[in-house]
């Protein structure tokens, strides 16, 4: 009786992990302009930038390690949803891949757990909403890169950075509690509505890079406002996948309000365009012709975006939850990129 009291009492949520970085930003503008924000909360080791606190119910600074901070969101709220952005960036799980393991392995454990516990306690499964990222992807030479093309969610799963390899195990760790977990257990499980998406790399206007290996796009970008010259780590003919933020946030949000009947996959690839460094280079160049950008590859930067594929295949996407872009190239540069940060550098 007393359970079932404390669970009618507790405040109804969305909860936001790493809400303080790039993806964070983007996601609660969004929710904010959805007019849902009085029921988000969220948690950054950093808190969370001025601008955004009154757009959230509740700021929490803490770390998602944190055990007891994880019961007190037990017992504190009942969460519709978990959108986990927290992660040690590609770059940063480089030097530190003992840390970066149990950032983004053990956090990720410790909120699909949090997620069995509120399922278990209204009945129904919580929403699990995962980013990942094509550093789950790793072809073996250039050659076969060429060769591959647009790869699919199931192709040349080996990853050569710790980064990748949390994500990929993060992936399956989402799929087993989902249709898994405690399955010798005499009692059936709730589970968890574990749905993940893939991103490429990410570019966003309005926040700064923050150590991704897909950086050199956006540090390109503002580089060139500022007025300050930028060394590309990466051959002017490396070719990746690219997203702009606006449309990482709506993929999150599409793949959230789906239909679980509509999904037949975990995990979903999502993209927009697909540049070489010398295209996005030349764009940049267009708008900004004093621009300094040159080429100096970092050898090992390199052979790690190497192994990243030329484009992915999001028909799954865009088959089961209707996915698709509102950003191709043109109007990410045209319309979002080259005229937000131009603005920003007005005003700074």
């Amino acid at each position: 009786m007393f359970e079932r009291r404390r669970s009618r009492l507790r405040e109804k949520i969305i909860l936001i992990t790493g809400a303080n970085g790039e993806v964070g930003h983007g996601l609660i503008q969004q929710l904010y302009a959805m007019q849902e924000t009085s029921d988000v909360v969220v948690i950054d080791l950093r808190g969370l930038d001025e601008s955004l606190r009154s757009k959230v119910n509740r700021t929490i600074v803490g770390d998602i390690l944190d055990t007891e901070l994880i019961n007190l969101l037990l017992n504190e709220y009942e969460i519709d949803m978990i959108i986990h952005l927290a992660a040690l960036l590609s770059t940063h799980s480089e030097f530190n891949p003992e840390t970066a393991h149990r950032v983004n392995v053990q956090g990720t454990i410790n909120l699909l757990k949090l997620a069995i516990e509120q399922g278990k306690s209204r009945g129904y499964p919580v929403k699990f909403l995962f980013p990942s990222s094509i550093a789950v992807y790793g072809l073996p030479d250039l050659a076969t890169k060429a060769q591959a093309g647009s790869i699919n969610e199931l192709q040349y799963l080996y990853p050569v950075t710790m980064y990748g390899c949390n994500k990929l195990y993060c992936e399956h760790l989402g799929r087993y509690y989902a249709q898994y977990y405690q399955q010798l257990s005499a009692s059936t499980s709730i589970g968890v509505d574990f749905r993940c998406v893939r991103f490429p790399g990410l570019i966003s206007a309005q926040t700064m890079p923050t150590g991704g290996t897909s950086d050199y796009a956006p540090e390109m970008l503002h580089a060139a406002v500022a007025g300050k010259p930028y060394a590309c780590f990466v051959r002017e003919d490396t070719r990746i996948p690219f997203m702009v933020m606006p449309d990482a946030v709506k993929s999150l949000l599409m793949l959230a309000e789906a239909p679980q009947e509509n999904l037949n996959h975990y995990i979903y690839n999502v993209s927009s365009f697909s540049i070489s460094a010398q295209e996005i280079a030349d764009r940049i160049k267009a708008e900004f012709p004093d621009a300094s950008i040159t080429f100096e590859p970092h050898e090992a930067r390199q052979s790690i975006v190497d192994t990243w594929p030329e484009d992915v295949d999001d028909r799954a996407a865009r088959q089961e939850w209707g996915w698709s872009p509102d950003y191709d190239v043109d109007r990410s540069f045209n319309e979002y990129l080259i005229p937000i940060v131009r603005q920003m550098g007005k005003s700074g």
